[in-house]
This record gives structure tokens, sequence and C-alpha cells, in this order.
């Protein structure tokens, strides 16, 4: 049992690869649909629609520090986490490659293409004519990338954050799933119980983080949770101590039986 993530340059064969490989091995198929039916269903249609205006997007300056915001990207960040727990998922996006990165069931590829071989097969899928199809190319990578560098502080083309880069302008997509499956049949000697339970850790840590972030009666302009061996850790800035408290007892009742640590600063 093993988990793929998918990066991909629009139009590069990156979903049809993630798909495939779905079918192949008989996993999970995670778009940004099925997690925002999700999100709907656990958090309600509120989150689900700013889910809709903030998703692949570059956020602007508003939406950037609104707490919607940071509610969103805690509330996406859990869920890619969850589904993790599960094995045997496709992770299409969303950064999962970042949230995944200490995980050694983990297989995380980025897909990309010439630009004009993204431009014809994109004039063939969305019955475009060629101009539109290289600006679709061209816009979608750009709010892509500005969004992952906001959720993650990351730059979702540095190759060094994946363990495999497929050009699909130089493999076709048959050759590509093939190595790809045979990967992921590999990485699954790698899930073994201490890396499932560090996993599970991962997990809590961001169920908390969204379950405060999300909250309305919180007003948090920065937080973190991490866990350091022993407890989670809550890092942060609030405005008093009796806010102080109630944080932590809201992270407690989250996070369950994991021990937890407060460590916020007021402002």
């Amino acid at each position: 049992m093993a988990i793929l993530t998918v990066s991909r340059e629009y139009g590069s064969g990156g979903r049809e690869i993630g798909q495939a490989v779905a079918k192949l091995l008989n996993y999970e198929y995670i778009n940004k649909e099925k997690i925002l039916a999700d999100i709907r269903v656990i958090e309600g249609k509120k989150w689900e629609e700013w889910g809709k205006d903030l998703d692949e997007h570059c956020p602007t300056v508003w939406e950037k520090y609104d707490w919607s915001f940071r509610g969103f990207g805690a509330l996406l960040q859990s869920h890619i986490l969850n589904y993790a727990l599960k094995d045997r998922v496709v992770i299409m996006g969303r950064g999962g490659n970042f949230l995944l990165k200490d995980v050694p069931y983990a297989l995380r590829i980025r897909v990309v293409a010439p630009i004009e071989m993204r431009v014809e097969r994109l004039m063939k899928r969305e019955t475009v004519d060629r101009d539109t199809a290289h600006w679709l190319a061209e816009k979608t990578d750009r709010e892509r990338a500005c969004l992952i560098h906001l959720l993650y502080g990351k730059h979702w083309d540095d190759y060094a954050e994946y363990d495999m880069v497929f050009d699909t302008g130089g493999k076709t997509l048959e050759e590509i799933i093939t190595i790809v499956k045979d990967m992921l049949l590999d990485k699954e000697k790698f899930n073994t119980e201490e890396a499932r339970k560090n996993l599970q850790i991962l997990a809590v840590a961001a169920k908390v983080k969204a379950g405060i972030l999300t909250n309305p009666s919180f007003f948090i302009p920065t937080l973190d949770v991490y866990h350091d061996g022993k407890s989670l850790v809550l890092r942060g800035v609030i405005h008093n101590p009796k806010e102080h408290k109630r944080i932590e007892d809201e992270a407690k009742i989250l996070a369950g039986d994991v021990p937890i640590k407060c460590e916020l600063h007021y402002r």
C-alpha cells in the first residue's frame, strides 16, 4: 500500500497519468472536486463555496489576509492528510507533495511537457483555439504556482521537491504510467508501522490547526502546529491570556489522546 501525489503543468497529461494509475492499482482518485465535495459534507457549504473561490487562483491582497483563506488552507491540508491515511490513493495537486515529503511510502511526481504539446492537448480537450489554449496553460500554471507558494512557502516547479519529474514530450503517457505503477509497488515496502504512526501525527496536527483556524470565535493571525517528538506544539500570536486558555482547551479536544503544549504569544 502506497500513496501517489501528482503535480502537473496544465495540459501536460498529468491528470491522465493519475487517473490511469489509480485505475490500474485500484487506488482512490482524489482531485479538487472530491476534496470540495467532502468539505461540503463535513464542514458545510460555506467552506465549499470559499474553496471554489480560492482554489487555483492567485489570492488578492484582501483574500490573503482574510481569515477564510487561512481557514480553507488549513482545511485543505487536513483533508489531504486524512486521504493519505487510507493508503492506496492518488492525490492530484493541492501541494500534496509538500505535505507528504517525509512519508517514505509516498511517491511524489511532477509531470511537465513542452508548451506547444500542452497547447495541442488543450485545444482538443477544451475545444478552444490555439491562442486561447496558450493563454489557459500559462494563466493556470501561474495561478497554481502562486497559490502553492502562499500555502506552503515553496516553489511548485522546484524539481528537488519531487521523487521523479516526467516530461511527456520525451516519454509517452503509457511509458510513464508503467514506470509510476512499478515505483508505487516498490514504495509499499516502506509502509511500516512507524511510518504510519508518523503520518497519523501529521494528520492530528493538521486537524488541530484546521479546527482552530476555522473557528469564527478565534482570530489568530499566525498559527503553526507541529509535533516535537512528545507533544503537539501550538505556536502563534493571540490577543490576551483568556484567549490562550480557550484555544488550548479546544486544541486538547481536537487532539484527543495526543498531548498538547501551547506556546502562544500575546500581541
